[in-house]
């Protein structure tokens, strides 16, 4: 199976692992910055059995959590693709956006009661400058154009889902974090230690998105050698990282 196999999933019980996952994902980065996490781990479990039950009745709290995790993630991928060679956008293109599709429609299930739910707004090449340039224009090479993504979209990703599930994270923390993961990967540095020290360690906690690709990979049994590529590739930069 490839990854095209996610296209066939449909109901809340099939995302239920896919919601864990993600779950599992911020609260590992959470702990490791050491945020408040609140009622998250209650939350979380709670959401997953409702889910694996089929359940989309449930309270405001555990419904805004899972809408946030599936939204973001339908939303996460056709900006990354921006980002990377044209000839990598255009082979995925089409089955990221009907998995997408999936995604949302699962999400809304349990956006319907909310009164307001946000979905984020991930960057986009060219709206990230460096010296009034676009910033990706000095990385080349899939590797680095793929690393530079995911160093600014997990970010993103991460203040979204953790905020919309009770978790506060520093602005101060996120803006400096952008700064220099922005100015890092554009330089081309090959030195983890010219980034400051609570950047450094964001990151590598927001590297272990590794183990979501191999825990997605093994829950929907896909065998896929892209996510084997994309796990490679994120597990040696947090490895980098961590130095």
């Amino acid at each position: 199976m490839t990854v095209l196999a996610l296209t066939t999933l449909r109901r809340p019980d099939q995302f239920a692992d896919w919601y864990r996952i993600g779950a599992d994902y911020v609260l590992e980065v959470a702990e490791g910055l050491d945020l408040a996490l609140g009622d998250f781990p209650t939350l979380a479990d709670e959401a997953t059995e409702a889910m694996r039950a089929g359940r989309t009745d449930v309270r405001a709290e555990l419904a805004r959590s899972i809408a946030a995790d599936l939204y973001a993630d339908a939303a996460f991928c056709e900006p990354y693709l921006e980002w990377t060679p044209l000839w990598y956008e255009l082979a995925l293109l089409a089955p990221v956006r009907y998995a997408d599709a999936r995604l949302r429609r699962v999400a809304g299930r349990y956006a319907s009661d909310l009164g307001h739910v946000s979905v984020p707004q991930f960057s986009r090449p060219k709206d990230v400058l460096v010296g009034g340039r676009p910033a990706f224009t000095s990385v080349s090479g899939f590797r680095n154009r793929f690393l530079f993504a995911d160093a600014l979209l997990h970010v993103e990703w991460f203040v979204h889902v953790a905020r919309e599930s009770g978790i506060e994270v520093p602005e101060s923390l996120v803006a400096r974090t952008r700064r220099e993961t922005v100015e890092w990967y554009a330089s081309g540095a090959e030195d983890p230690a010219a980034l400051s020290p609570e950047v450094r360690e964001f990151q590598r906690l927001l590297f272990a998105d590794d183990r979501w690709v191999r825990r997605i990979d093994e829950a929907y049994e896909l065998d896929s050698v892209l996510f084997s590529i994309w796990e490679r590739i994120l597990r040696e930069e947090r490895e980098r990282l961590t130095g």
